[in-house]
């Protein structure tokens, strides 16, 4: 079953970020958000992240669980798991003692799998302008 928290059921999509909106800054959040536009900054969050088919993400992504159809550029690093499905692009570095990527999915970069429980943030990625 799932927990009360906030108002929301845990697990919940608590946020949508759509097709079409730009956002940058810091996101935070506990449950589920989705990513379908275009976000340039940090995540922080306990819960999972999803990007969807024609969302970016860039910066840094410290989040207990992600599922990238979209693109990631930067660094993930999640305490759970990290799938890619086909449609996924993932250019950067993946921290994670789980990874999964699909059929058709592009991985540039570096993974590092970690034991459970070890996840963290140990650098902080810029971007230029």
């Amino acid at each position: 079953m799932f927990e009360k928290h906030n108002g929301a059921e845990k697990g919940d999509l608590i946020g949508f970020i759509g097709k079409g909106m730009y956002l940058e800054g810091k996101l935070s959040f506990g449950d589920t958000v989705r990513i379908d536009g275009h976000f340039k900054g940090t995540v922080e969050a306990t819960g999972a992240l999803v990007v969807g088919p024609d969302g970016l993400v860039e910066g840094v992504v410290n989040v207990g669980s992600v599922v990238v159809a979209g693109t990631v550029k930067g660094t993930i690093v999640a305490a759970g798991r990290v799938e890619l499905k086909g449609t996924g692009r993932m250019l950067g570095e993946v921290r994670t003692p789980n990874l999964i990527i699909g059929d058709g999915a592009v991985f540039d970069g570096n993974c590092q799998m970690l034991k459970r429980g070890e996840a963290e943030v140990k650098e902080v990625v810029s971007f230029g302008a």
